[in-house]
């Protein structure tokens, strides 16, 4: 199944599927204006997750990535419901991580509600910790967010990480 998962760029022609995504995965789901500001925005980088469903590419999952100096901000990523726990937002934070290597990122944050031990523990896998609390961040039910970040090791011009 994991094989058969492609990541690549978010096009528009992918916002309306990202969109049922991002509604059935938040209780305030971004408008399809943020979608497309994301996609005209120089520092944003916007990933799907595709498989073969029989009558082309379905999209299952997304990421959005600000890339700002040498750091990565997660902005959003979900993986659609039923797709979930395959390894789907694996993939998706992985490719994002390794554009951050090759961009010179140095370090990789985003903010997760407090109540979110699914998407915790995923980050946790790539090295994220929490690093602070935003009270109330989440204004629909006032719920705090963690800030997370992880420390990004950025690529030598030869593609092998650097030493500290």
């Amino acid at each position: 199944m994991e094989s058969d998962v492609i990541i690549e760029a978010m096009i528009p022609e992918d916002i309306p599927a990202v969109l049922d995504i991002d509604a059935d995965s938040f209780r305030v789901p971004w408008t399809p204006g943020l979608f497309e500001q994301e996609l005209r925005c120089d520092f944003s980088r916007n990933l799907v997750a595709r498989i073969d469903g029989g009558r082309g590419r379905t999209v299952i999952g997304y990421i959005v990535c600000w890339l700002v100096a040498e750091e990565m901000h997660v902005q959003t990523l979900a993986v659609r419901r039923d797709m979930r726990r395959r390894g789907i937002a694996s993939r998706l934070v992985a490719e994002m991580m390794r554009f951050a290597h090759r961009a010179h990122v140095f370090e990789a944050s985003l903010e997760v509600r407090r109540s979110n031990l699914a998407a915790r523990e995923l980050y946790e896998k790539f090295g994220f910790r929490v690093k602070g609390v935003r009270p109330a961040y989440y204004s629909d039910v006032g719920e705090d967010a963690l800030i997370m970040a992880a420390d990004v090791t950025p690529l030598s011009e030869t593609g092998e990480q650097r030493s500290g």
